[in-house]
């Protein structure tokens, strides 16, 4: 019975630094950019976007298209950062045990 009770408070601690962690990815800001930075999208580790910046260059009537297109590309750069950066923060607190397929944190 030991060995359950000393599973239970590692359990306990992994609940407590997966709590951490998500925090920390609430605080965790990523920059995705296209056009060579004319676009920029600062997301949290949350893949919730934060901030747009746009050159001011690109603002012309005609060219709509060509801007939504880089806001998409950026907005997908950021968000691949932030998965990135969740996967290796995810890694750290689990010493790099792999989880099993389809098994994805934080909830």
């Amino acid at each position: 019975m030991k060995n359950l009770g000393q599973m239970m408070k590692q359990a306990q601690e992994m609940q407590s630094k997966m709590a951490e962690m998500q925090d920390q990815l609430a605080d965790l800001e990523v920059i995705g950019s296209s056009g060579g930075g004319m676009v920029e999208i600062t997301m949290t580790g949350k893949n919730e976007a934060k901030r747009v910046k746009i050159d001011p260059a690109l603002i012309k009537s005609d060219e709509a298209e060509i801007l939504e297109d880089l806001i998409a590309a950026a907005i997908n750069d950021a968000r691949g950062k932030a998965e990135s950066a969740a996967s290796e923060k995810m890694s750290d607190l689990t010493g790099g045990l792999q989880l099993p397929p389809g098994f994805k944190l934080p909830f």
